[in-house]
C-alpha cells in the first residue's frame, strides 16, 4: 500500500504524468517557512533571485526542512521508491500582477539524467490558483517521447536559458493544476507543462524539488552533486552534505560548489547534445 498517496493517485501519476493536490504542510508550517524567507529578503533589502533560488536547501532552513519533510518524502516514495536523492530545486516566485511565465517544456531536456524517473514535487507556500499562474500540463504527455526545445531567454521567462517547445502547443491546451498553500503537486520529468502570469494581489511562491531514485545516473562525463534524503545513495553523484548552519560561510561555499557542478553539466549537455526531432502529430495528442 502507498505511504501517502491513494492507489488512485498513484495510478493518476502513472497514466497522466502528474497528480494534485496533495496536502503536505500545516498552516503553521506555511507561515513559518514563508516568514523565514521574507524576513531574509527584508534584511538584505532585495527579493530572492539567482543563485539563492537554486538548490536553496543548501542555504536556508526553510528549504532544508521542505526537502526532508516526511509527508513530501512519503508521497515521492510512492512513485519512485525508497532510495531518494534531491538532484536540484528552484524557488519559482511570481510577484503580484506580473507576467512572469514558463514556456511549454519537459524538465528532462535540461537535467541530463537516465533513466527518466525524476519527479518534481511542486510545494506551494502561497496559493497557486489559475489566476496566480499555476502549472498547466498536457495529460499523458510524459509518454509521448522527447520534443525538440529551443532557447528564447526573456526577462519574464522564469527558466533562465529560456528553454521551451516552439509552435506545437498553445495556452488553451492542457489541464490547470491549482494548489493551495500547504499543498503540492507531483509531475514526471517528461511531462509537457507551462505556466502563465500572476494577476492576483499576492506573490506566488512555489518550491520545485527535483527528486530522483538513487539508481538514476547523470548523462555525460561530468558528475554533478545530489543530496540523499531517504534510504541510501548508490554513488552516482558527488554527495552533498545536509545543511548544518543556515547562511553560514560553509553553507555558502557548499552551495557555490554544488551549483558550479550542476551548471557545468548543463553547459556540457547544451553544447554537445543533439536536439530530438519534433513530433509531427503533437497538436493532435492532447
Amino acid at each position: 500500500m502507498p505511504k501517502r498517496l491513494t492507489p488512485e493517485q498513484v495510478k493518476a501519476y502513472e497514466t497522466q504524468g502528474f497528480v494534485y493536490p496533495i496536502d503536505v504542510l500545516s498552516a503553521q508550517e506555511v507561515r513559518d517557512h514563508r516568514s523565514e524567507l521574507e524576513d531574509w529578503e527584508c534584511e538584505r533589502g532585495a527579493l530572492i533571485d539567482f543563485p539563492e533560488k537554486s538548490k536553496s536547501y543548501l542555504l536556508f532552513n526553510w528549504a532544508d526542512q521542505l526537502v526532508h519533510h516526511p509527508a513530501i518524502l512519503d508521497a515521492v516514495e510512492d512513485v519512485i521508491g525508497p532510495d531518494i536523492l534531491v538532484y536540484h530545486s528552484t524557488l519559482f516566485v511570481k510577484e503580484a500582477h506580473t507576467p512572469a511565465y514558463v514556456r511549454w517544456h519537459q524538465d528532462s531536456t535540461y537535467f541530463y539524467l537516465h533513466p527518466h524517473e525524476h519527479v518534481t514535487a511542486w510545494v506551494a507556500l502561497s496559493d497557486a490558483s489559475v489566476a496566480a499562474g499555476c502549472m498547466q500540463a498536457l495529460p499523458g504527455s510524459h509518454r509521448w517521447g522527447a520534443y525538440a526545445h529551443d532557447d528564447q531567454p526573456e526577462p519574464m521567462n522564469m527558466i533562465r536559458r529560456g528553454q521551451g517547445i516552439s509552435g506545437l502547443f498553445d495556452d488553451a491546451q492542457g489541464e490547470f493544476m491549482p494548489v493551495a498553500a500547504g499543498q503540492m503537486s507531483l509531475h514526471h520529468t517528461d511531462l509537457v507543462h507551462a505556466s502563465s502570469g500572476n494577476t492576483t494581489n499576492d506573490r506566488r511562491l512555489g518550491y520545485a524539488i527535483s527528486y530522483i531514485p538513487a539508481h538514476v545516473r547523470p548523462v555525460g562525463a561530468l558528475k554533478p552533486s545530489a543530496l540523499c534524503v531517504r534510504g541510501k545513495s548508490h554513488g552516482h553523484f558527488v554527495e552533498e552534505q545536509r545543511l548544518v548552519e543556515p547562511l553560514s560561510p560553509q553553507a555558502h561555499a557548499r552551495h557555490r560548489e554544488a551549483l558550479a557542478l550542476f551548471r557545468a553539466l548543463q553547459d556540457a549537455g547544451f553544447q554537445g547534445a543533439a536536439a530530438p526531432a519534433s513530433h509531427p502529430t503533437a497538436k493532435a495528442n492532447p
